[in-house]
């Protein structure tokens, strides 16, 4: 099993969804970097579960870090940050037969782990460990703020209601960013935020569940970064990206609408501005041959209907092999987009740190380098 993603800065994922605890280690990252358990814990309380949109497991998420930080900066060797588990049920699982849900890494898992894999609550395939994911890059949004670059992610649409886009200009972007990390529920318009989570309450009355999409921009980033072909920004983010539960699908700039389009419309001319390259408008997202070109990063990601639903559904029995009907029991979440949002901004922030490390050199975070 490969649970590390990255070159320069590489982060490492282990745990499972009703083990002891959850965590992750984050090796790589430039020492002097500033570390705000505040900040971590601000955090992780954007992804926790909060009213009947989503599940009643509330995990309080006490992480600790237990290496590689001293006086609140990173010295420069593994930070580790550990995540217990103090909500589980786990004879929701242990008294149930083995019934393959529709939708989950159930089936799968046996065949590669050859039935020895920690099934309860979807083990190491849980959502569960994106909160990892997040604590450890609220440590990679703080390294990429002293360096001016910043990221936000709202939520698109949810069961086909459509939030207020970002603006077009970095300045609007900037502000409207601004406005995301004190919102529990991440939309632009309260009006369609309303419509949303009426959406998510119909569909969790009806035993039922729904889905969305997430758009994210990245303000400040230098041109320059990434590579052609095998490691674009594109083929880089997409990687980490596809690594978070339930997400189905990723497009960069105006994506697959710019099937549509003829090349004249699709272009971003070009001009000069205060000595610098600027385009008069982001259909690719901020992106020129896989390369960062200074313009904002905009993409945004499908995320399908969470696969626990309370409608009975034909399956399989694991052990028995035989064919059964499924009825759900447990804790589950009717929609996961709007907490998915936090998890988008933190492999966002770690794959950025990575790229950048890597074109900039390994200190690039660290203030010792760059004493300005």
């Amino acid at each position: 099993m490969k649970n590390t993603f990255g070159t320069a800065v590489a982060v490492t994922l282990f745990g499972e969804s009703h083990g002891e605890m959850i965590g992750c280690v984050i090796d790589g990252l430039s020492s002097g970097v500033t570390v705000s358990e505040d900040a971590i814990a601000k955090a992780l309380a954007r992804r926790r579960p909060a009213g009947l949109n989503s599940t009643s497991r509330v995990e309080p998420d006490d992480f600790r870090i237990v290496s590689g930080v001293y006086h609140g900066k990173t010295t420069g060797t593994p930070v580790t940050i550990l995540i217990p588990n103090t909500q589980n049920h786990s004879t929701d699982y242990e008294n149930a037969p083995r019934l393959a849900r529709p939708g989950h890494a159930d089936y799968t898992a046996h065949v590669k782990y050859h039935g020895f894999e920690d099934f309860r609550g979807g083990g190491h395939f849980s959502g569960r460990l994106t909160a990892a994911l997040v604590a450890a890059g609220a440590i990679g949004a703080e390294a990429l703020r002293q360096k001016g670059i910043v990221i936000g992610t709202h939520i698109s649409s949810i069961a086909g209601i459509e939030d207020t886009p970002f603006a077009a200009t970095e300045q609007e972007i900037r502000a409207q960013i601004g406005t995301l990390s004190a919102l529990s529920f991440p939309v632009f318009s309260q009006k369609q935020g309303e419509e949303m989570q009426n959406a998510i309450l119909a569909a969790r009355n009806e035993g039922d569940s729904v889905g969305g999409t997430l758009e994210t921009a990245v303000i400040g980033m230098p041109a320059g970064v990434g590579e052609p072909f095998f490691d674009s920004v594109e083929s880089r983010l997409s990687h980490m990206l596809f690594s978070v539960p339930a997400v189905k699908g990723v497009e960069f700039g105006d994506g697959f609408a710019l099937a549509a389009h003829r090349g004249s419309e699709a272009n971003d001319a070009m001009r000069i501005k205060d000595g610098k390259v600027v385009t008069l408008t982001n259909h690719a997202g901020g992106i020129y041959g896989g390369i960062t070109n200074g313009a904002p990063l905009r993409f945004r990601i499908a995320v399908k209907p969470t696969p626990s639903i309370f409608k009975e559904q034909a399956t399989v029995s694991l052990t028995e092999v035989k064919e059964e009907i499924l009825s759900l029991k447990g804790r589950h979440d009717p929609c996961i987009v709007h907490r998915a949002a936090p998890v988008v901004d933190a492999v966002t922030a770690l794959v950025l740190c990575d790229m950048l490390s890597l074109t900039f050199g390994v200190d690039y975070f660290s203030p010792a380098s760059n004493p300005s």
